[in-house]
Formats: structure tokens, sequence, C-alpha cells
């Protein structure tokens, strides 16, 4: 039996800028939570889907399509955008930090086919 996750706790445990906090697993997804500042790397992950939620905070998620046309949606707390696989895409957190829930399967890599200084392990919280 797992524990009930308070995220407002969670939350508060988490100070480093993205880095992805584990919370749960299910169905071979990890629950992550994750604090964003400022902006990430643009990366995709060819075999992968994500879904954002934002809990607090906003976020800008820039997509490129095939042809390399770029496009942002604007995450507002209570909203929640998938990013389908192989699509290139940078978050970027809005006027400060925001809040993140994220499902990824197993062993996802944050910056997918990007090695870069924002490269990070998740963490078990």
């Amino acid at each position: 039996m797992s524990d009930k996750v308070n995220l407002a706790r969670a939350f508060a445990q988490i100070s480093a800028p993205w880095t992805p906090h584990i919370v749960g697993q299910l169905n071979g997804q990890e629950v992550k939570l994750a604090r964003a500042r400022g902006a990430f790397v643009w990366h995709h992950h060819a075999e992968v889907d994500e879904l954002f939620f934002v809990v607090k905070g906003t976020l800008d998620m820039h997509v490129r399509d095939a042809e390399g046309n770029e496009r942002v949606v604007r995450l507002e707390p209570g909203e929640l955008y998938i990013v389908p696989r192989g699509t290139e895409h940078k978050p970027v957190a809005v006027d400060g930090d925001a809040e993140l829930l994220l499902f990824e399967p197993q062993g996802t890599v944050n910056t997918g086919n990007v090695i870069d200084s924002l490269t990070r392990e998740a963490r078990i919280l």
C-alpha cells in the first residue's frame, strides 16, 4: 500500500530547479515533481510521451513541429499538456518558479536526447 503525497509539503522540500523527484510509480510510469525556473533546454524524447501538469506558477511550453515551426503553449495552474514523443520542446517558467507534476515512463532522462548541464537523474522524494 502506498502513502498519500501532500504536494505543498513535497514541493517545500524541492529547492533545486529542473531536478525531477519521484513521488510514485504506476504501470511503468513514474510520477515526478519538479521546480521549473527560467528556461530549460530544447530536447525531445524519441520513444516517450511526457505529461506536464502545472501545480503552481506559469509555464510556457515551446514546441517545434517536424518543419521547425515553433509555437508556445502557456500553462497556468491546474492545466496540463502532453508533449508527444519525438516532439522537440523547451519548457520555460514565467515570472519566477513553476511547480510541475510529470508523468513519464520509468527511467526517462529529463533532457531526453541532449546531455547538458541541466541533465539530472531523478531522485526519490
